[in-house]
């Protein structure tokens, strides 16, 4: 019965198998200007899609979802069975929780067999690395949910939403693809909506097309973040903007 006990994971819930976050805790948010150590693909084409996806055998599939800063990795669970067809990667800075939705994801897929094979995560620095891990079009989502604020006018310099950054979002994303915000901070969400409304190659979604958008709905329910808002009573500002066509170089 001692050694038994003594094989069980820890990290592990053992009603859900699930990993325990208490395990994996680390700072709110990292310095996306610092310098990290952790391997970069030289080009989108040099992307091991094979450990990313092992049960997926169509070559030509690539990744058309991606979740900038995806911290714990709800909204791609709760993606993966809306569109169980399409590739969709988080990209997380922190070590600790790219560790984390790893395990999160391994266990998914082993307690539901043939499902959560369409999810991945990647330790990358996406203000630096996009054109690394997307080629010219290639998605068709991109997400930006919670992001650190950097309050300090000096750190603006250091939000994932910039002038300059949507110009790289732009590259990767195919004319008709969206790009999904949100914020519980009011001065984060006017500056985001801010740089997306004066960008040339961004225009905004009508009413109508975010009530018939089924992602909008998870932008403020699926993840730790949005949950905590909501259980405390808080208010969210979300930006939602298409691609729209336009020479980008």
């Amino acid at each position: 019965m001692m050694e038994h006990e003594s094989n069980v994971n820890p990290t592990l819930s053992k009603s859900t198998g699930l990993p325990r976050k208490r395990f994996y805790r680390a700072r709110a948010h990292s310095n996306p200007l610092s310098d990290s150590h952790f391997p970069v693909p030289v080009a989108p084409s040099q992307f091991d899609y094979s450990s990313h996806y092992p049960q997926i055998s169509n070559d030509s599939k690539k990744i058309e979802f991606a979740d900038i800063g995806c911290g714990f990795g709800g909204l791609l669970i709760s993606l993966s069975t809306l569109f169980p067809a399409t590739l969709m990667i988080g990209m997380e800075l922190r070590d600790k929780v790219t560790e984390y939705v790893k395990e999160r994801i391994l266990a998914l897929r082993t307690g539901n067999p043939g499902q959560y094979q369409n999810i991945s995560v990647v330790r990358t620095n996406s203000m630096k690395y996009i054109p690394n891990y997307f080629e010219k079009g290639q998605l068709k989502k991109m997400f930006f949910l919670f992001p650190d604020p950097h309050f300090k006018e000096k750190n603006h310099r250091r939000r994932v939403i910039s002038p300059y950054l949507l110009d790289e979002y732009a590259y990767a994303l195919a004319v008709g693809g969206i790009i999904y915000t949100i914020t519980d901070v009011e001065e984060l969400g006017e500056w985001m909506k801010s740089c997306l409304e004066r960008h040339p190659l961004f225009e905004p979604l009508i009413v109508q097309e975010l009530e018939d958008d089924p992602v909008v709905k998870l932008l403020s329910t699926a993840t730790e973040e949005g949950q905590k808002v909501a259980r405390n009573g808080g208010q969210t500002y979300q930006a939602v903007y298409r691609r729209r066509t336009g020479p980008i170089e």
